[in-house]
């Protein structure tokens, strides 16, 4: 019987707990960022800026991030990055320690999109480094850890003690999440992989080989496309939902923090049974449930005031991602050649999360736009309702036009 992978694979031992480390840092601030902001201000506009701004990056750099990662050392690129993420964080901290005036809000915004800028290369290039760790016929395991792990260190573990934190003062979960990058910066450090083969070509001819190759692969283009219009839904939905959970269901930081915890525990064990689900019914088929279930729980949220409901409903959302980001990333793994991997990895991302920052600006202009037509709590559930019909209607265009071959 052959030992576990996080036991005789060294380089994704050391990758799998910095990234256990960078996404419980992130689970901390997940919560303790929104958090800041409506001490700032309570506009619902104002607050999505600050969530849109962590996603804008994906927008403008996905693409040339591509390039980088394809032209330079991915190693140390990923510690880098991580360093310079702790230093921002730092930075955030400071304003946190300050005493909070609705003109401080653009401040966080600016900081907010300093952070997402930085991880747009660091993610890229972590999801871009693994082939080159683990063997083909493991990406779904070493895939699966990975998503379990981040789930469960950044949803079910970093929100509450966010939220236990903040009690506390609401500057020191950024300061654990800056020493919890520091520190994977260095176990990333430590990974030694084999010769990386790099593109030689200019910029603009290096970005326009790895369009060509997008553009000619329709599946995976049109899986692109498909997860763009997920996360448009999805930030337009859960960039509300810090106001949902104070205003329609009463909770308190730590209240929050549990619900949170209760969506990561979906995604764990979306990622642990995914493999099972895949083996029983197919690749395909679990996408198709995937996009089933998230219309079925937006609408669960959008019509429901008690905690319970929204948790189970939160639960079913985070394993119905979990079973989609497994099928797909391993599949696009195995798909792109190594030296194209960065950029067509990168111009997926570019549609799939390039859309998210405007779901997010879109969730606060409908809270905004229908809070002046029929009041606040219908306004607070309209973009989950939203969400639920445009899941549907992706259901359909999926089960007509989306084929992984």
């Amino acid at each position: 019987m052959a030992a576990p992978l996080l036991v005789r694979n060294r380089n994704y031992r050391l990758l799998f707990i910095a990234g256990t480390l960078t996404n419980f840092g992130d689970g901390l601030i997940v919560l303790a960022l929104p958090w800041l902001a409506t001490l700032m201000t309570r506009e619902p506009i104002a607050i999505a800026a600050v969530a849109a701004a962590a996603r804008l990056p994906w927008l403008l750099f996905a693409l040339p991030a591509g390039v980088i990662i394809d032209r330079t050392d991915r190693r140390k690129l990923i510690a880098r990055a991580d360093m310079l993420r702790a230093g921002i964080v730092l930075s955030i901290m400071m304003l946190a320690l300050s005493q909070p005036v609705p003109e401080m809000i653009w401040a966080l915004v600016g900081l907010a999109f300093l952070l997402g800028s930085a991880e747009v290369l660091r993610d890229n290039a972590a999801q871009t480094i693994l082939p080159g760790i683990v063997a083909p016929e493991d990406l779904e395991a070493a895939n699966g850890q990975m998503w379990s792990a981040e789930q469960l260190t950044g949803q079910f573990i970093g929100p509450p003690l966010a939220g236990l934190l903040i009690g506390a003062g609401i500057a020191l979960p950024f300061g654990l999440d800056a020493a919890a990058l520091v520190l994977a910066a260095g176990l990333v450090w430590l990974i030694t992989l084999p010769p990386q083969l790099r593109t030689s070509s200019r910029f603009w001819p290096a970005l326009l080989e790895g369009v060509r190759w997008m553009r000619r692969d329709v599946p995976l283009l049109r899986l692109a496309v498909v997860l763009g219009l997920v996360n448009f839904l999805y930030m337009m939905a859960t960039t509300i939902t810090i106001l949902f959970a104070q205003e329609v269901l009463g909770l308190s930081a730590v209240g929050q923090g549990v619900l949170m915890s209760v969506a990561a525990m979906g995604a764990v064990v979306g990622s642990l049974g995914a493999q099972t689900v895949i083996a029983r019914v197919g690749a395909q088929a679990s996408l198709f449930v995937s996009l089933a279930i998230w219309g079925v729980t937006y609408a669960a949220i959008g019509l429901s005031s008690s905690t319970m409901i929204v948790g189970a409903a939160m639960f079913s959302l985070m394993a119905g991602s979990m079973l989609w980001n497994i099928i797909t990333v391993s599949w696009r793994q195995r798909r792109i050649p190594a030296e194209l991997l960065g950029r067509v990895n990168s111009i997926y991302r570019f549609f799939g999360w390039g859309s998210m920052p405007l779901g997010a600006i879109a969730g606060g202009i409908v809270v905004q736009l229908v809070e002046n037509e029929v009041g606040r709590e219908a306004a607070l559930r309209a973009p989950f309702l939203l969400a639920a019909a445009g899941s549907g209607a992706l259901l359909v265009y999926a089960v007509f036009k989306l084929r992984l071959r």
